[in-house]
């Protein structure tokens, strides 16, 4: 019997097409064929999965379709910020027809589709193919039951101060503006809010669903949601990152030549004595907030590393993501300062990092979570909010420093609350619930683990799917 031929379609956005891809790569190690639906500017993306997989895995290049809010020559989300998110999956459905023609000309067309998330109009993409489409969520499950929830009671919803959420496991809430963003943005009556509202329906009614996530990190909502679906075909696979393409090998040593001083720092610093600070690669702080950041790292006499991303010449101008004049002069020897991509994994895996100061997205925490380190949370939007009270309240690896995309932290507050939580004898708690989230991570993508027997469950339904 020949092997399963699988139609993988990625979100142009990093947190959701690296995940996927890592997906990629476990599938392809099993013997599947897959096609990797991709658009001319996000094509490097797949190099290294390309250069490991150059029989298994295949690319369909679509071009970018047009749509009136994304500037020519734009095809992924980090160019427009997570507001850009309704333009793109807008934009994406276009690709319906292109995607049709080749399917029909292959010799070997697909058996099934998985497709992210924000894609849920594959759904009927897939029903015109004849094929199952399988729903891909880079997150967590709290955050699918939010969604879900929310989409299908937006008038109940609008308008009030805090969302209880009672039928779900322990019961959560959140402010209003605290839900998703892709909820919040949702305008009645606009077209393309309506078409992101019927897309996101269509996850629910999916032939099935993977999750980056894994049972020891929320496992009643997993459970929940299973019985929501009323089906068993829930998938829960992660933290795929630890079993992706770039996860062979001791990460913590493979140190880039052009950061060889930071590690040599980082080499001569005490155990879990180093605070990595980031925030993504779409946020940007404004003004205030870089000199409130700044100040409080300052007071806070710990040793850290902040990764300042780089804005075009008018966003500096306006003061987003600039360091303010002195600081770096005032904190030499203690912190590091970098305006340029960085090793996060290998940084994160590093002995002498003991925190991380994160906007909590899901790609972030996972990463933190694999090594070990426990969080300072600040969420700002998307899904950060649900991702912090999972990290936070659920399970007790996070403490939080401030909330919102245009809060300003008090410098001395946030000082405090960085040399509490980074010092020796401080933070013990999350500190050794961080350690043991760690070790359920590896174990659950292990062949044995929850995750690693998941997969293998994926691959024996796909399979079975080829053998109709």
């Amino acid at each position: 019997m020949s092997k399963p031929h699988v139609l993988i379609f990625p979100y142009p956005a990093q947190g959701h097409i690296l995940a996927l891809l890592d997906l990629s790569h476990q599938l392809a190690l099993r013997g599947l064929s897959i096609t990797l639906i991709v658009t001319p500017k996000n094509l490097s993306l797949l190099h290294p999965l390309l250069r490991l997989h150059p029989v298994a895995v295949h690319t369909l290049i679509l071009p970018f379709p047009s749509h009136p809010k994304i500037p020519p020559g734009v095809e992924n989300v980090r160019e427009l910020g997570n507001a850009g998110n309704y333009s793109m999956i807008n934009a994406l459905s276009k690709l319906q027809d292109p995607i049709i023609q080749w399917f029909r000309s292959h010799p070997s067309p697909p058996v099934a589709i998985i497709s992210d998330f924000f894609l849920g109009w594959t759904l009927k993409l897939s029903v015109h193919l004849g094929i199952p489409r399988i729903a891909f969520y880079p997150g967590s499950a709290l955050l699918a039951l939010i969604i879900n929830f929310c989409w299908r009671n937006t008038q109940a919803v609008r308008g009030q101060r805090v969302i209880e959420f009672s039928d779900f496991p322990g019961a959560p809430s959140f402010k209003e503006e605290h839900l998703p963003s892709i909820v919040r943005n949702y305008r009645e009556s606009d077209p393309d809010s309506e078409f992101v509202k019927e897309s996101s329906l269509e996850n629910i009614v999916s032939w099935g669903c993977i999750f980056n996530s894994f049972r020891d990190l929320e496992g009643e909502y997993l459970e929940y949601l299973r019985t929501t679906l009323k089906h068993p075909r829930v998938f829960v696979v992660g933290p795929l990152s630890l079993i992706g393409p770039d996860s062979g090998g001791d990460q913590a040593n493979q140190y880039p030549d052009e950061h060889s001083d930071l590690f040599n720092w980082l080499d001569g610093c005490p155990d879990g004595s180093v605070l990595y600070v980031c925030f993504g690669s779409q946020k940007f702080l404004k003004r205030e907030q870089m000199a409130a950041l700044a100040a409080g790292l300052e007071r806070s006499n710990t040793r850290f590393i902040w990764v300042v991303k780089s804005g075009t010449p008018q966003q500096v101008e306006e003061g987003y993501g600039v360091v303010p004049e002195g600081f770096e002069d005032r904190v030499s020897g203690r912190g590091f300062v970098i305006g340029s991509w960085v090793p996060q994994v290998a940084i994160l895996n590093h002995r002498a990092v003991g925190g991380f100061l994160s906007h909590c997205g899901w790609n972030s925490l996972s990463e933190a979570i694999v090594a070990g380190v426990m969080i300072l949370g600040w969420p700002m939007e998307a899904d950060q909010f649900v991702n912090a009270k999972l990290m936070v309240d659920d399970k007790g690896v996070a403490v939080r420093v401030c909330e919102g995309a245009d809060s300003v932290p008090d410098p001395g507050e946030l000082g405090r609350i960085v040399a509490r939580s980074m010092g020796a004898d401080s933070a013990e708690k999350e500190r050794t619930k961080a350690k043991a989230l760690r070790e359920k991570a590896h174990r659950s993508v292990s062949e044995e683990g929850r995750s690693g027997k998941e997969l293998d469950q994926l691959v024996e339904a796909l399979t079975q799917l080829n053998a109709r």
